[in-house]
């Protein structure tokens, strides 16, 4: 399992978390921390494309 399905993982641990409690401020715990999981996902994601971006410029330089 990569980081980011981990961390896609940890999201919907979180939201199905949300969704079984029946406390508003638990609720709102978990959903904010779904949020912060998913934020982590998008932006590893994002840090490999530039990787692979980068990777594929330095091989055109030499």
């Amino acid at each position: 399992m990569t980081v980011i399905e981990t961390y896609r993982a940890n999201a919907a641990a979180q939201r199905d978390a949300a969704e079984k409690t029946n406390l508003p401020n638990r609720r709102a715990m978990h959903e904010r921390s779904a949020m912060t999981w998913e934020t982590m996902a998008i932006s590893a994601e994002a840090t490999a494309g530039r990787a692979l971006v980068n990777q594929a410029a330095k091989v055109e330089r030499c």
